[in-house]
């Protein structure tokens, strides 16, 4: 039997119409931002299957608007502008990421990031989808992020773009933010979301040929501590079910004033890297399809520098192989639990 649901604050409003104003009253200072710049160019890999090959991965971090929603664990609106994208800016943006890359071969996969919705219209105007889509020529595979309610908007209007500028169109990959199943907890985390809208917009996804992949979250705000990892692993079977390909497991993180106020009353805190473990053991038995853990920033969350590199490669190696790994020993946590 669980302990009875943290609550929150007592001035954390039990109505959604209320919240905004809330979140908006707890944030800091927002970024200054050149929207014709995009905020961050990298490449890294990513596992490609469950038999240990990789695909390179071209990032590319662009400069948008704010997302509408004020979701109550979010921070990405620091580095975002308040107001619309003007037309042009998109398409100069991913040609500067892009001028940056070093000459040779196009790496198969790129991720167009924004902090929001690609398909929200006034984060990436749809007169702009004809320009980006003749720069995304020679690559394999496109993945985008977006909230659900956008999904049906702009999805077949993008790919009909990418059928115009490239004979090889790659393939899209809707990236959303599922969060939680935990039903009082998806509802106070603000995101406007149920889950028959995140199925909806999974559904109407695959049957336009594109992709899924979802983030959940870890220990996210009003889920009990004990009950952490079994909500974070029923919501990526909930992710497979719905027909979702490739979950990432995202350890929740303060930093966004909301969560601090949070913390001091007990309806939140950060999880421990021993629940990002299990949860990432328990999701990949699922077999259900790959799943990742996030193991960016992950000495937050541990309580033991001596065991903290293996810990990392041992989520590196498992999110590579989608295979079990076994646990580290660590003799510096037996002789602290021991005293």
């Amino acid at each position: 039997m669980s302990r009875p649901f943290p609550t929150g604050p007592s001035d954390y409003p039990v109505d959604a119409s209320s919240r905004d104003a809330w979140v908006l009253a707890r944030r800091g200072n927002r970024q200054d931002v050149d929207v014709w710049q995009p905020q961050a160019v990298f490449q890294e890999d990513e596992p490609a299957d469950g038999a240990g090959s990789v695909k390179a991965v071209l990032t590319v971090i662009l400069t948008s608007r704010e997302c509408p929603w004020r979701c109550l664990m979010c921070d990405l609106w620091r580095h975002t502008t308040p107001g619309p994208v003007p037309q042009g800016a998109i398409p100069a943006q991913l040609e500067r990421a892009l001028g940056q890359i070093a000459a040779g071969p196009l790496p198969p996969v790129i991720k167009l990031y924004n902090s929001g919705s690609f398909f929200d219209p006034m984060a990436v105007p749809p007169a702009d989808y004809l320009g980006i889509a003749r720069r995304l020529a020679g690559f394999e595979r496109v993945i985008l992020e977006s909230h659900p309610a956008f999904v049906r908007r702009g999805l077949r209007q993008f790919q009909a773009a990418l059928a115009e500028a490239t004979p090889t169109p790659p393939r899209i990959e809707v990236a959303m933010g599922l969060e939680t199943v935990h039903p009082e907890a998806l509802d106070r985390l603000n995101k406007r979301m149920t889950l028959t809208a995140f199925r909806a917009a999974t559904a109407f996804a695959r049957e336009s040929a594109a992709d899924v992949r979802a983030f959940v979250l870890l220990r996210p705000p009003f889920v009990p501590e004990e009950e952490a990892v079994g909500w974070a692993v029923r919501s990526v079977a909930f992710a497979f079910e719905c027909g979702v390909s490739v979950v990432s497991i995202i350890p929740t993180r303060q930093g966004n004033g909301a969560l601090e106020a949070l913390a001091a009353t007990g309806a939140f805190a950060e999880p421990r890297l021993t629940q990002l473990e299990e949860a990432l053991e328990a999701a990949q038995a699922l077999q259900q399809g790959r799943v990742f853990a996030d193991t960016w920033d992950l000495e937050r969350f541990s309580d033991c520098a001596v065991c903290l590199p293996v810990r990392r490669q041992r989520l590196v190696e498992m999110n590579r192989m989608q295979r079990f790994v076994p646990p580290v020993a660590c003799r510096a946590c037996t002789r602290r639990q021991a005293h």
